[in-house]
């Protein structure tokens, strides 16, 4: 059955903050599928929309959805934060908390990007000088051999010095 994108707004904005209704609620109250109303929940979930995915309380959602509640509320001053707060049923301290939590997120993963670079750059160095040395080894071998190979020839032409005496 299709819906007007109207209809489909309207159930989403019960689903949301600040209201949180149930999926649950919703299907029996509209006579709606339970998956018709998470098949849309999850479809503004990709299109961007902060949408829990579950009837969790906004500390339990998922690092998904607070991240994009902090990409929405980034550029808003404190009077439009807190607006916006209201309006998604949340506290401007938890949407902090969340902009610190991310930030903090990002700096110990470029930490160790910037260890991970370092390690790799000294393991191709040091396989760069084992290269060098296999390479001088296999010359030394390869000359090792060649005199090895021109001595047996120089004693089978002029015979063993060894045998004369």
């Amino acid at each position: 059955m299709n819906y007007s994108p109207e209809f489909k707004e309207a159930m989403l904005r019960r689903m949301l903050p600040p209201n949180n209704e149930s999926i649950k609620k919703i299907a029996k109250e509209e006579g709606l599928s339970e998956q018709t109303l998470r098949n849309w929940r999850d479809k503004a979930r990709k299109e961007g929309y902060a949408a829990p995915g579950t009837d969790a309380s906004p500390d339990d959602w998922s690092t998904q959805d607070k991240f994009l509640i902090v990409v929405e509320t980034a550029s808003l001053n404190e009077a439009e934060l807190a607006e916006y707060a209201r309006k998604k049923g949340l506290y401007v301290e938890q949407i902090k908390a969340w902009k610190d939590a991310c930030m903090n997120a990002n700096g110990g993963i470029a930490k160790e990007a910037a260890r991970l670079n370092r390690e790799l750059k000294d393991s191709q160095k040091e396989r760069k000088m084992l290269e060098k040395e296999l390479q001088r080894k296999e010359k030394a071998l390869a000359e090792a051999a060649a005199l090895l190979v021109l001595s047996k020839k120089a004693n089978a032409i002029w015979g063993d010095p060894e045998d004369e005496k």
